[in-house]
Protein backbone atom coordinates (compact mmCIF):
# COMPACT_ATOMS: atom_id res chain seq x y z
CA UNK A 1 0.00 0.00 0.00
CA UNK A 2 2.98 2.42 0.75
CA UNK A 3 4.50 1.63 -2.67
CA UNK A 4 0.79 2.33 -4.04
CA UNK A 5 0.05 5.48 -2.10
CA UNK A 6 3.64 7.00 -3.48
CA UNK A 7 2.61 6.44 -7.39
CA UNK A 8 -0.31 8.03 -6.27
CA UNK A 9 1.10 11.11 -4.83
CA UNK A 10 3.74 11.10 -7.87
CA UNK A 11 0.11 11.07 -9.75
CA UNK A 12 -1.61 14.07 -7.94
CA UNK A 13 2.18 16.17 -8.36
CA UNK A 14 1.58 15.63 -11.88
CA UNK A 15 -1.44 16.69 -12.08
CA UNK A 16 -1.45 19.76 -10.18
CA UNK A 17 1.42 21.05 -12.10
CA UNK A 18 -0.48 20.37 -15.75
CA UNK A 19 -2.67 23.53 -14.83
CA UNK A 20 -4.18 23.79 -18.19
CA UNK A 21 -5.04 20.39 -18.52
CA UNK A 22 -6.66 19.98 -14.94
CA UNK A 23 -8.75 23.39 -15.75
CA UNK A 24 -10.08 21.74 -18.98
CA UNK A 25 -10.83 18.01 -17.44
CA UNK A 26 -12.64 20.45 -14.27
CA UNK A 27 -14.53 23.01 -16.58
CA UNK A 28 -15.25 20.74 -19.95
CA UNK A 29 -18.28 18.63 -17.80
CA UNK A 30 -19.93 22.81 -17.42
CA UNK A 31 -19.26 23.39 -20.79
CA UNK A 32 -20.24 20.47 -22.72
CA UNK A 33 -22.94 19.58 -20.45
CA UNK A 34 -24.24 23.57 -21.31
CA UNK A 35 -23.57 23.45 -24.94
CA UNK A 36 -25.02 19.82 -26.01
CA UNK A 37 -28.05 20.29 -23.38
CA UNK A 38 -29.42 22.84 -25.62
CA UNK A 39 -27.93 22.18 -28.85
CA UNK A 40 -29.30 18.21 -28.61
CA UNK A 41 -33.03 18.38 -29.05
CA UNK A 42 -34.83 15.44 -30.77
CA UNK A 43 -37.98 16.69 -30.96
CA UNK A 44 -37.75 19.53 -33.94
CA UNK A 45 -40.53 22.60 -33.96
CA UNK A 46 -40.37 25.66 -36.08
CA UNK A 47 -40.08 24.42 -39.14
CA UNK A 48 -39.17 26.95 -41.87
CA UNK A 49 -42.18 26.80 -44.39
CA UNK A 50 -43.00 27.95 -47.26
CA UNK A 51 -46.92 28.35 -48.48
CA UNK A 52 -48.39 28.48 -52.09
CA UNK A 53 -52.12 29.08 -51.24
CA UNK A 54 -54.27 29.47 -54.49
CA UNK A 55 -57.34 29.08 -53.05
CA UNK A 56 -57.22 32.67 -51.27
CA UNK A 57 -60.17 31.47 -49.25
CA UNK A 58 -61.50 31.45 -45.25
CA UNK A 59 -60.51 27.04 -45.10
CA UNK A 60 -57.70 27.67 -46.20
CA UNK A 61 -56.26 30.39 -44.25
CA UNK A 62 -57.69 28.59 -41.28
CA UNK A 63 -55.56 25.15 -41.74
CA UNK A 64 -52.46 27.21 -42.70
CA UNK A 65 -53.45 29.12 -38.83
CA UNK A 66 -53.76 24.98 -37.98
CA UNK A 67 -50.17 24.62 -38.84
CA UNK A 68 -48.84 27.64 -37.64
CA UNK A 69 -50.45 27.20 -34.02
CA UNK A 70 -48.92 23.60 -33.86
CA UNK A 71 -45.48 25.23 -33.13
CA UNK A 72 -44.09 22.96 -35.53
CA UNK A 73 -44.43 25.01 -38.36
CA UNK A 74 -43.24 28.76 -39.09
CA UNK A 75 -44.86 30.49 -42.01
CA UNK A 76 -42.05 32.08 -43.18
CA UNK A 77 -42.84 32.23 -46.64
CA UNK A 78 -45.45 33.12 -48.80
CA UNK A 79 -44.77 32.01 -52.54
CA UNK A 80 -46.94 32.99 -55.82
CA UNK A 81 -45.94 29.69 -57.38
CA UNK A 82 -44.89 26.00 -57.69
CA UNK A 83 -41.37 26.91 -58.76
CA UNK A 84 -41.33 29.11 -56.06
CA UNK A 85 -42.14 26.41 -53.43
CA UNK A 86 -39.04 24.03 -55.16
CA UNK A 87 -36.80 26.73 -55.15
CA UNK A 88 -37.06 27.74 -51.84
CA UNK A 89 -36.65 24.19 -50.61
CA UNK A 90 -33.82 23.37 -52.87
CA UNK A 91 -32.14 26.72 -51.29
CA UNK A 92 -32.57 25.43 -47.88
CA UNK A 93 -34.31 28.05 -47.28
CA UNK A 94 -37.71 26.07 -46.21
CA UNK A 95 -38.27 22.95 -45.37
CA UNK A 96 -41.92 22.34 -45.70
CA UNK A 97 -43.69 23.33 -48.87
CA UNK A 98 -47.66 23.33 -48.31
CA UNK A 99 -49.53 24.21 -51.33
CA UNK A 100 -53.26 24.86 -51.80
CA UNK A 101 -55.01 24.16 -55.14
CA UNK A 102 -57.28 26.83 -56.08
CA UNK A 103 -60.57 24.59 -55.68
CA UNK A 104 -59.71 23.47 -52.11
CA UNK A 105 -62.71 24.92 -50.75
CA UNK A 106 -65.24 23.93 -52.95
CA UNK A 107 -63.87 20.62 -52.48
CA UNK A 108 -64.46 21.21 -48.91
CA UNK A 109 -67.75 22.42 -49.03
CA UNK A 110 -69.00 19.83 -51.51
CA UNK A 111 -67.95 16.93 -48.78
CA UNK A 112 -65.39 15.54 -50.94
CA UNK A 113 -61.88 14.64 -50.40
CA UNK A 114 -59.47 18.24 -50.35
CA UNK A 115 -56.77 17.60 -51.81
CA UNK A 116 -53.86 19.80 -49.55
CA UNK A 117 -49.76 19.13 -50.89
CA UNK A 118 -47.44 18.74 -48.36
CA UNK A 119 -43.48 18.69 -49.62
CA UNK A 120 -40.83 17.92 -47.04
CA UNK A 121 -36.78 17.92 -47.83
CA UNK A 122 -35.94 14.73 -46.12
CA UNK A 123 -32.35 15.12 -46.59
CA UNK A 124 -32.57 16.22 -43.12
CA UNK A 125 -34.49 13.04 -41.83
CA UNK A 126 -34.90 13.89 -38.04
CA UNK A 127 -36.51 17.27 -39.07
CA UNK A 128 -38.47 15.22 -42.13
CA UNK A 129 -40.21 12.69 -39.26
CA UNK A 130 -41.12 15.53 -37.43
CA UNK A 131 -42.54 17.63 -40.35
CA UNK A 132 -45.11 14.53 -40.98
CA UNK A 133 -45.99 12.97 -38.27
CA UNK A 134 -47.53 16.86 -37.25
CA UNK A 135 -48.47 17.23 -40.85
CA UNK A 136 -50.68 13.93 -40.55
CA UNK A 137 -51.94 14.91 -37.36
CA UNK A 138 -53.24 17.96 -38.16
CA UNK A 139 -54.71 16.41 -41.11
CA UNK A 140 -56.76 14.06 -38.55
CA UNK A 141 -57.86 16.40 -36.35
CA UNK A 142 -59.17 18.99 -39.33
CA UNK A 143 -60.69 16.07 -41.18
CA UNK A 144 -62.74 15.22 -38.04
CA UNK A 145 -63.55 18.59 -37.24
CA UNK A 146 -65.21 18.67 -40.56
CA UNK A 147 -67.09 15.28 -39.49
CA UNK A 148 -68.60 16.70 -36.67
CA UNK A 149 -69.68 19.91 -38.36
CA UNK A 150 -71.25 18.69 -41.49
CA UNK A 151 -72.31 15.27 -40.04
CA UNK A 152 -72.85 15.49 -36.67
CA UNK A 153 -70.42 12.78 -35.93
CA UNK A 154 -69.80 12.88 -32.30
CA UNK A 155 -66.07 13.18 -30.65
CA UNK A 156 -67.50 9.94 -29.12
CA UNK A 157 -65.06 6.94 -29.94
CA UNK A 158 -65.48 3.54 -29.47
CA UNK A 159 -62.21 2.64 -28.07
CA UNK A 160 -61.31 4.81 -25.61
CA UNK A 161 -57.47 4.44 -25.49
CA UNK A 162 -55.29 6.25 -22.58
CA UNK A 163 -51.97 6.55 -22.73
CA UNK A 164 -49.81 7.57 -19.74
CA UNK A 165 -46.26 8.06 -20.69
CA UNK A 166 -44.04 7.86 -17.50
CA UNK A 167 -41.23 9.49 -16.17
CA UNK A 168 -40.91 12.10 -18.54
CA UNK A 169 -44.73 12.48 -19.33
CA UNK A 170 -43.59 16.24 -21.44
CA UNK A 171 -41.14 14.43 -23.26
CA UNK A 172 -38.66 17.04 -22.32
CA UNK A 173 -35.11 15.92 -24.50
CA UNK A 174 -33.35 17.28 -21.83
CA UNK A 175 -34.20 14.05 -19.13
CA UNK A 176 -32.63 11.92 -21.65
CA UNK A 177 -29.98 13.51 -22.94
CA UNK A 178 -28.19 14.69 -20.06
CA UNK A 179 -27.86 11.83 -18.18
CA UNK A 180 -26.23 9.93 -21.53
CA UNK A 181 -23.69 13.37 -21.83
CA UNK A 182 -22.58 12.67 -18.16
CA UNK A 183 -21.55 9.11 -19.48
CA UNK A 184 -19.93 10.62 -22.49
CA UNK A 185 -18.25 12.96 -20.56
CA UNK A 186 -16.64 10.24 -18.23
CA UNK A 187 -15.73 8.35 -20.89
CA UNK A 188 -14.25 10.86 -23.14
CA UNK A 189 -12.08 12.13 -19.92
CA UNK A 190 -11.60 8.88 -18.19
CA UNK A 191 -10.17 6.99 -21.20
CA UNK A 192 -7.89 10.16 -22.90
CA UNK A 193 -5.92 10.80 -19.37
CA UNK A 194 -5.39 7.06 -18.52
CA UNK A 195 -4.52 6.03 -22.60
CA UNK A 196 -1.65 8.44 -22.23
CA UNK A 197 -0.36 7.58 -18.54
CA UNK A 198 1.87 4.70 -19.79
CA UNK A 199 3.02 6.58 -22.93
CA UNK A 200 3.97 9.56 -21.67
CA UNK A 201 6.11 8.03 -19.08
CA UNK A 202 8.28 6.37 -21.93
CA UNK A 203 8.37 9.32 -24.19
CA UNK A 204 9.84 11.54 -21.09
CA UNK A 205 11.70 9.33 -20.05
CA UNK A 206 10.79 8.58 -16.88
CA UNK A 207 9.66 4.81 -16.84
CA UNK A 208 13.35 3.51 -16.80
CA UNK A 209 13.30 5.10 -13.11
CA UNK A 210 10.13 3.60 -12.52
CA UNK A 211 11.50 0.12 -13.43
CA UNK A 212 14.32 0.26 -11.28
CA UNK A 213 12.13 0.86 -8.13
CA UNK A 214 10.59 -2.40 -5.88
CA UNK A 215 7.04 -0.94 -7.77
CA UNK A 216 5.06 -4.51 -8.83
CA UNK A 217 3.03 -4.14 -12.29
CA UNK A 218 -0.30 -3.89 -10.59
CA UNK A 219 1.03 -1.70 -7.72
CA UNK A 220 1.96 1.42 -10.62
CA UNK A 221 -1.64 0.75 -12.19
CA UNK A 222 -3.48 1.49 -9.51
CA UNK A 223 -1.33 4.17 -8.28
CA UNK A 224 -1.91 5.52 -12.10
CA UNK A 225 -5.70 4.77 -11.51
CA UNK A 226 -6.41 6.14 -8.09
CA UNK A 227 -6.47 10.13 -9.12
CA UNK A 228 -8.26 9.60 -11.81
CA UNK A 229 -11.16 8.07 -9.89
CA UNK A 230 -11.01 11.12 -7.91
CA UNK A 231 -10.98 13.49 -11.10
CA UNK A 232 -13.98 10.95 -12.30
CA UNK A 233 -16.20 12.07 -9.29
CA UNK A 234 -15.22 15.61 -9.24
CA UNK A 235 -16.59 15.50 -12.89
CA UNK A 236 -20.18 13.26 -12.24
CA UNK A 237 -20.48 15.76 -9.33
CA UNK A 238 -20.34 18.98 -11.20
CA UNK A 239 -22.33 17.36 -14.07
CA UNK A 240 -24.93 16.85 -11.41
CA UNK A 241 -25.13 19.97 -10.05
CA UNK A 242 -25.42 21.49 -13.77
CA UNK A 243 -28.21 18.75 -14.37
CA UNK A 244 -30.07 20.05 -11.44
CA UNK A 245 -29.82 23.67 -11.38
CA UNK A 246 -29.77 24.70 -14.70
CA UNK A 247 -31.83 21.75 -16.62
CA UNK A 248 -33.57 20.68 -13.75
CA UNK A 249 -33.15 16.98 -14.41
CA UNK A 250 -34.45 14.90 -11.55
CA UNK A 251 -32.92 12.31 -9.37
CA UNK A 252 -35.54 10.38 -8.66
CA UNK A 253 -33.54 7.07 -7.35
CA UNK A 254 -30.95 6.84 -4.46
CA UNK A 255 -28.26 9.43 -5.54
CA UNK A 256 -25.82 7.34 -3.27
CA UNK A 257 -26.59 4.30 -4.90
CA UNK A 258 -25.80 6.36 -8.38
CA UNK A 259 -22.13 6.97 -6.77
CA UNK A 260 -21.59 3.49 -6.05
CA UNK A 261 -22.51 2.34 -9.28
CA UNK A 262 -20.64 4.76 -11.27
CA UNK A 263 -17.58 3.27 -9.67
CA UNK A 264 -17.78 -0.08 -11.73
CA UNK A 265 -18.04 2.20 -15.21
CA UNK A 266 -14.98 4.74 -14.41
CA UNK A 267 -12.80 1.72 -13.16
CA UNK A 268 -14.09 -0.13 -16.95
CA UNK A 269 -13.34 3.51 -18.63
CA UNK A 270 -9.70 3.41 -16.72
CA UNK A 271 -8.91 -0.01 -17.08
CA UNK A 272 -9.88 0.63 -21.24
CA UNK A 273 -7.45 3.39 -20.94
CA UNK A 274 -4.67 1.69 -19.62
CA UNK A 275 -5.18 -0.83 -21.92
CA UNK A 276 -4.58 1.47 -24.75
CA UNK A 277 -1.58 3.31 -22.87
CA UNK A 278 0.65 -0.29 -22.97
CA UNK A 279 -0.16 -0.74 -26.57
CA UNK A 280 0.42 2.32 -28.04
CA UNK A 281 3.80 3.35 -28.44
CA UNK A 282 3.31 6.81 -28.23
CA UNK A 283 1.13 9.37 -26.98
CA UNK A 284 -0.54 10.14 -30.61
CA UNK A 285 -1.26 7.06 -31.10
CA UNK A 286 -2.77 6.32 -27.74
CA UNK A 287 -5.32 9.63 -28.17
CA UNK A 288 -5.73 8.30 -31.52
CA UNK A 289 -6.82 4.49 -29.97
CA UNK A 290 -8.89 6.30 -27.70
CA UNK A 291 -10.76 8.50 -30.21
CA UNK A 292 -11.49 5.26 -32.75
CA UNK A 293 -13.56 4.23 -28.93
CA UNK A 294 -14.94 7.25 -28.81
CA UNK A 295 -16.89 7.21 -32.06
CA UNK A 296 -18.94 4.13 -31.20
CA UNK A 297 -19.47 5.10 -27.57
CA UNK A 298 -21.27 8.46 -28.81
CA UNK A 299 -23.45 6.46 -31.67
CA UNK A 300 -23.98 2.78 -30.87
CA UNK A 301 -24.77 2.79 -26.72
CA UNK A 302 -28.13 4.75 -26.97
CA UNK A 303 -26.48 8.02 -26.67
CA UNK A 304 -28.82 9.04 -29.16
CA UNK A 305 -29.87 6.42 -31.29
CA UNK A 306 -32.31 4.08 -29.47
CA UNK A 307 -30.51 0.57 -29.58
CA UNK A 308 -33.44 -1.51 -30.29
CA UNK A 309 -33.84 -0.18 -33.78
CA UNK A 310 -30.83 -0.83 -34.67
CA UNK A 311 -29.64 -4.52 -36.73
CA UNK A 312 -29.57 -7.24 -34.26
CA UNK A 313 -25.55 -7.41 -35.25
CA UNK A 314 -24.90 -4.16 -34.47
CA UNK A 315 -26.81 -4.43 -30.98
CA UNK A 316 -24.99 -7.21 -30.02
CA UNK A 317 -21.68 -5.54 -30.74
CA UNK A 318 -22.90 -2.64 -28.84
CA UNK A 319 -22.84 -5.27 -25.63
CA UNK A 320 -19.32 -4.57 -25.82
CA UNK A 321 -19.26 -1.77 -25.12
CA UNK A 322 -19.19 -0.52 -21.37
CA UNK A 323 -21.19 2.92 -21.81
CA UNK A 324 -23.98 0.71 -22.89
CA UNK A 325 -24.53 -0.30 -19.99
CA UNK A 326 -23.74 2.69 -17.65
CA UNK A 327 -26.45 4.56 -19.86
CA UNK A 328 -29.10 2.19 -18.29
CA UNK A 329 -28.18 2.37 -14.93
CA UNK A 330 -28.06 6.68 -15.14
CA UNK A 331 -30.88 6.80 -16.65
CA UNK A 332 -32.77 4.06 -14.32
CA UNK A 333 -31.79 5.60 -11.25
CA UNK A 334 -32.15 9.53 -12.08
CA UNK A 335 -35.54 9.32 -14.40
CA UNK A 336 -37.18 6.00 -13.17
CA UNK A 337 -35.74 5.95 -9.88
CA UNK A 338 -34.76 1.86 -9.38
CA UNK A 339 -31.86 1.11 -7.40
CA UNK A 340 -29.71 -2.11 -7.52
CA UNK A 341 -31.40 -4.63 -7.39
CA UNK A 342 -33.15 -4.04 -11.38
CA UNK A 343 -29.24 -2.81 -12.47
CA UNK A 344 -27.68 -6.09 -11.24
CA UNK A 345 -26.99 -7.17 -15.07
CA UNK A 346 -25.48 -4.00 -15.85
CA UNK A 347 -23.23 -3.76 -12.76
CA UNK A 348 -22.19 -7.06 -12.95
CA UNK A 349 -21.11 -6.33 -16.58
CA UNK A 350 -19.12 -3.01 -15.59
CA UNK A 351 -17.31 -5.28 -13.52
CA UNK A 352 -16.29 -7.74 -15.88
CA UNK A 353 -15.35 -4.60 -18.17
CA UNK A 354 -13.12 -3.79 -15.18
CA UNK A 355 -11.63 -7.01 -14.31
CA UNK A 356 -10.58 -7.84 -18.20
CA UNK A 357 -9.56 -4.49 -19.07
CA UNK A 358 -7.30 -3.75 -15.87
CA UNK A 359 -5.92 -7.50 -15.81
CA UNK A 360 -5.18 -7.32 -19.66
CA UNK A 361 -3.31 -4.09 -18.84
CA UNK A 362 -0.86 -5.67 -16.28
CA UNK A 363 -0.01 -9.08 -18.48
CA UNK A 364 0.37 -6.32 -21.38
CA UNK A 365 3.37 -4.04 -18.92
CA UNK A 366 6.16 -4.97 -19.58
CA UNK A 367 8.83 -4.18 -16.91
CA UNK A 368 11.40 -3.04 -19.36
CA UNK A 369 11.55 -0.35 -22.30
CA UNK A 370 10.73 -1.76 -25.90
Amino acid sequence: MRRILAITRKEFLQMSRDRLTLGIILMMPLIQLILFGYAIQTEVKHISTAVFDQSLTAESRDLIDTFRNSGYFNMNYAATSFAGVTGLIDSGQAKVGIIFPPDFARDLRRGGPAAVQVIVDASDSLVANQAITAANSIGQFKSLQVLVQQYGITDDQPYDIEVRPWYNPDGIAAYYMIPALLGMIVTMTMTNLTAIAITRERERGTLEQLLVTPLRSYELMVGKVLPNIVLGYVQITVSLLVASLIFHVPVRGSLLQLYLLTMFFITAALGMGIMISNIARNQIQAIQMSYFILLPSMVLTGFIFPRAGMPKIIYYLSAAIPQTYYLEIIRGIMLKGIGFRYLIGQVSALLAFSVIFTAIAILNFKRKIA
